[in-house]
């Protein structure tokens, strides 16, 4: 038996897969703590692991962004990207930092895991004296500098040759010095308020870890050349089972022509407007059935629907998904793996977090279609769901992915990195 610390900003795309790990430890016979917000003590204790709260900045409900992100609409584009990653990826270092620390001089883990964006390790990586190994679980695209990428979250395609890198070289620069210069400034001052500084960009923290598990298929990531030596892809992780009811309208799918999942997830789903309701009314004359998921929500949120669509306010992936022709998403990367990984090809319209880099990898492997925006048209949507029915190679390109991450078992890969990075 190993005691195992884990961590976790507060999000719900964040915390699902660190409890998966830890549900999984646990059932191997490890002790189990996980460090993240108050709103998730009772997920957590149910996987049967100890838990312990964030503290004040840290510890937000991302259900209520209101809250936690109250100047938001005073913001807009690249303005408001980094006012959300300030807010709540940085501010929140010296918290993190404060409830992480305090868990390590308490329970003296044999070693630690962590989301890959949670900056209030990075004070522990820093310490010269004795420390436990420390791992990073990646739940979403790799963020990671490569001579043949342009900066994270500008969803561009690898190099094509030396003018691309060349510009996407220069592009790097301006990432760095302007576009989120006064993200490092914040950096700067969470890190002396921890006792230590960045090294390096703060948004570049993959390569710090004594090891990054990148979730995913490597066939979903982007060729690197120049990949961090720490780096190891560890699949898809599996859909839990679900208990939950199916809904009474489940034979319909039996008699469909073709099955169209559309979520907008479980965060991002507080105007339906901005996807499900233009794909309600996109394909409201195909013959397809519509399958919404309200994602918690009450059906009744949704408002009137066409006769070729059934709605739930949850709808469970591992029954779904192997009946489903065309996932059409916000861009949620748990959501998007978990369907490649059934060989479903995917829409995705996305335009906040990590979302545009989903897209643009779902374009670039063929095994869908990014429509590059989070609030698309009917239109829009209707010519990029007929292609995707419409050309068997969105399918084929999805079931490649599928067989490579077919041959990972992620919660067993996860674990014996972390036994391998153990203290003795």
């Amino acid at each position: 038996m190993v005691t195992v610390l884990l961590a976790s900003n507060p999000i719900h795309g964040h915390v699902g897969p660190m409890l998966q790990v830890a549900g999984h430890l646990v059932r191997e016979g490890h002790a189990v703590t996980v460090v993240t917000g108050t709103r998730f003590r009772e997920r957590v204790e149910a996987v049967g692991a100890d838990f312990r709260p964030l503290r004040g900045a840290a510890d937000y409900d991302d259900r209520r962004p209101d809250l936690y992100l109250p100047e938001r609409a005073k913001y807009s584009g690249v303005r408001q990207a980094q006012y959300d990653i300030r807010t709540i990826f940085i501010d929140t270092i010296p918290d993190q930092y404060a409830a992480v620390a305090a868990a390590i001089e308490d329970i003296r883990p044999d070693t630690v895991l962590v989301d890959g964006a949670f900056g209030g390790i990075l004070p522990i990586l820093d310490r010269t004296g004795e420390r436990p190994p420390v791992l990073a679980l990646g739940v979403t695209p790799l963020s990671q500098s490569s001579r043949v990428l342009g900066p994270y979250g500008m969803a561009l395609p690898p190099a094509r040759g030396a003018v691309d890198r060349a510009r996407y070289a220069a592009l790097g620069v301006v990432a760095r010095r302007i576009v989120f210069g006064s993200t490092q400034r914040a950096a700067v001052r969470a890190l002396a308020a921890c006792g230590t500084r960045p090294r390096g960009f703060v948004m570049d923290l993959s390569e710090r870890f004594d090891r990054f598990l990148q979730t995913g298929p490597a066939s979903l990531e982007y060729p690197r050349p120049d990949l961090a030596a720490n780096t190891r892809f560890v699949g898809v992780l599996p859909q839990a089972t679900s208990d939950v009811a199916l809904p009474s309208w489940w034979g319909d799918l039996d008699a469909a022509e073709a099955v169209v999942h559309v979520t907008q997830g479980t965060i991002d789903n507080h105007d339906f407007g901005r996807l499900i309701g233009p794909t309600v009314a996109a394909l409201s004359d195909r013959p397809v059935l519509v399958v919404v998921s309200a994602g918690g929500r009450a059906v009744e949120d949704l408002g009137p629907l066409p006769a070729n669509a059934r709605a739930a306010s949850y709808l469970p992936y591992d029954a779904l998904l192997p009946r489903t022709d065309v996932l059409v998403t916000n861009g949620g990367f748990g959501g998007v793996q978990a369907a490649l990984a059934a060989g479903v090809p995917v829409v995705v319209a996305g335009d906040t977090e990590d979302k545009p880099e989903v897209g643009a990898r779902i374009a670039w492997t063929g095994a869908g279609v990014d429509l590059r925006t989070g609030s698309p048209k009917p239109d829009e949507v209707a010519r990029a769901v007929d292609a995707v029915l419409a050309d068997p190679s969105y399918r084929a390109a999805a079931s490649r992915i599928a067989v490579d991450a077919a041959r990972h078992d992620p919660l067993a890969e996860i674990t014996q990195h972390l036994l391998e990075t153990r203290v003795p």
